[in-house]
């Protein structure tokens, strides 16, 4: 399995640090040691990613306990690493965009026509039916 531990390769990044494993280096020259390493940061990064994955219906922070969990595969596999690459590069480019003022004038436009259009429907339904407790308190 290559989890491209070569550090000195060509995948070496721009900030200096190359792709791969950074496991020690007395675990790396062992083989089993180095390979027992990598299971156990595989099933730690899966158990947070499984946190993640059940918090995205329930409340909780599932997106972010998602890419918590890649970045603990990250530390050792070349394959998250290029994943956490191109999500920041992608989350990067949205806020970029949305921070642009005319993306920013035309969201907020859309935004109070949106309200208008609520405030107007909760009129009319507060104009036809009144304010109505679902429950009668009076007769308590």
């Amino acid at each position: 399995m290559n989890t491209g531990s070569d550090e000195s390769g060509p995948a070496a990044t721009d900030s200096g640090q190359g792709l791969g494993s950074r496991a020690p280096a007395y675990v790396k020259a062992r083989r089993a040691l180095h390979l027992s390493w990598q299971v156990g940061v595989f099933v730690v990064g899966l158990a947070v990613v499984g946190a993640g994955i059940v918090m995205l219906p329930l409340p909780g922070p599932g997106w972010v306990v998602i890419f918590g969990g890649m970045a603990i595969w990250a530390t050792e596999f070349v394959w998250a690493q290029l994943v956490l690459r191109w999500t920041k590069r992608k989350v990067t480019e949205a806020a970029q965009r949305a921070l642009d003022p005319e993306v920013r004038r035309r969201n907020i436009a859309l935004t109070v026509v949106g309200l208008v259009i609520v405030a107007a429907l909760v009129a009319v339904y507060l104009w036809k039916f009144g304010v109505v407790m679902p429950w009668k308190i009076k007769d308590q």
